[in-house]
């Protein structure tokens, strides 16, 4: 196989206003307006088309074929359903609902999208480097995502999310809060008062969940490290409690336990770790050495620089990776870790200083498990699977809400266009190097 800048790349097409474009209960509204576009990829996956409103895709520049361009394209495109339906109030009328035979998920899978696809924003949202047309663009979704999380923690709209209704909401209010520990100025600090007021009443509403033994107990902690943020007082013995498991399930060699036990699956990257590393961020930068976990900084980083050497080192020459364990619906989310590393500059040293590498490696996934056909349904909407639907690989708490987890890869919008992450020439990653021959350091445990 030849190396990415030599290989063919997808074409890239624009419909104009004359595309049809409609929301699945064929209504009108924002979500679903007539005269908005349908933006294409097509390449040797099939072309997966992606229906986007309107009012958040036509400010968008054509894309390039590879690199920041495809990465921001491909992450508004995947965004631009959730983003622009909750907008309008009208997620709940336009978002189809796959789940898997028997289960009704509705109390939660429209949390689900909306709080999974801005932890993801959350970066390039807050970031204010770029050109004038990205800082434009960026201006808009930043408007159009307050107005969203306006609707979402709005108890008199049709779209509210029901916070503390139901297990399921404990998880994705976490990944809401994370959201705003990446994004405290879009997605705290600029809201009108009343947003925010609804906002602390959303996140204190899921206290009367317990979590079960597990990741779970990062769930709640982050909900307390978020309500810091807000000015509220923290439940101090949820962050110290959760901080304490997980160093005792602490495996070796940059793994964690999901509870006491070992799972082959990726929630080390889902969950484990990015929120691991978050709420000790955020806890160090506002309280210094004054909490608890002050002094955890060094030896998390480290783990955290393991498990990602060994994600990069997991893709495949053509971009594939092992479908092990649950979840693997979440598709590329698989990599958020690995991600986030790249976003916070706390790469391995080999990594750090081939970021191109890191780069090539990671769109080849997004590739691999957003470009296949069947990926998306005919309004731009993601359908179960990991390579194109595949709803045999939806376990019973998976569902359409549940997929966009899959955009936490791009958090690398969140750099500087001029950072090396973007700026530095493709490179070949691990596998790309070691199946073409060429000779290696060998890898060795933390």
């Amino acid at each position: 196989m030849t190396e990415r800048n030599e290989e063919a790349m997808p074409g890239l097409t624009h419909r104009g206003a004359n595309s049809s474009y409609g929301s699945s209960d064929g209504g009108g509204g924002e979500a679903g307006a007539s005269g908005s576009s349908v933006l294409s990829f097509s390449g040797a996956g099939g072309d997966a088309q992606l229906g986007t409103g309107n009012t958040l895709l036509e400010m968008l520049p054509r894309s390039e074929e590879k690199g920041r361009g495809y990465w921001l394209y491909r992450l508004l495109a995947t965004a631009a359903p959730v983003i622009d339906a909750l907008a309008a109030g009208r997620l709940r009328a336009s978002m189809p609902v796959e789940a898997a035979a028997g289960e009704d998920r509705t109390d939660c899978t429209y949390l689900e999208a909306f709080a999974r696809t801005v932890m993801s924003l959350a970066p390039w949202l807050a970031l204010e480097s770029g050109d004038r047309e990205e800082q434009e663009l960026r201006l808009h979704w930043r408007q159009r995502t307050a107005r969203a999380l306006a609707e979402i923690t709005n108890p008199h709209s049709p779209d509210y999310g029901h916070f503390g209704a139901s297990g399921q909401t404990l998880v994705d209010t976490a990944f809401l809060a994370h959201a705003m520990l990446r994004a405290p100025g879009p997605l705290w600090r600029d809201l009108d008062t009343d947003v925010q007021q609804q906002v602390v009443s959303a996140l204190k509403a899921t206290r009367t969940i317990t979590p079960p033994y597990c990741n779970w107990l990062l769930f709640s902690a982050m909900v307390e490290a978020a309500l810091h943020l807000t000015g509220e007082a923290c439940d101090w013995m949820r962050i110290d409690y959760a901080f304490r498991q997980h160093e005792l399930w602490y495996k070796g060699d940059g793994v964690y336990g999901d509870g006491p036990d070992f799972h082959w699956d990726y929630y080390n990257s889902y969950v484990i770790q990015p929120m691991l590393l978050d709420i000790i961020g955020y806890m160090n930068r506002a309280c210094g050495a004054s909490w608890p976990g002050a002094g955890l900084v060094p030896e998390a980083a480290a783990r955290a620089a393991r498990f990602a050497d060994v994600q990069e080192r997991l893709i495949a020459p053509d971009g594939s990776f092992p479908a092990i364990g649950r979840s693997i619906a979440y598709r590329c989310g698989a990599f958020q870790l690995l991600a986030q590393l790249a976003l916070q500059e706390g790469l391995p040293v080999r990594l750090a200083a081939a970021q191109g590498s890191v780069r090539s490696a990671l769109e080849a996934v997004i590739r691999r498990c957003l470009e296949p056909a069947g990926t998306y349904d005919a309004q731009g909407w993601l359908r179960i699977g990991l390579a194109g639907h595949q709803p045999g690989l939806g376990e019973h708490y998976i569902s359409t809400g549940s997929l966009y987890l899959c955009t936490a890869v791009f958090l690398p919008l969140g750099l500087a266009p001029e950072h090396p992450f973007w700026s530095e020439p493709d490179q070949p990653w691990s596998a790309r190097r070691l199946w073409g021959g060429e000779d290696m350091a060998a890898d060795h445990a933390l």
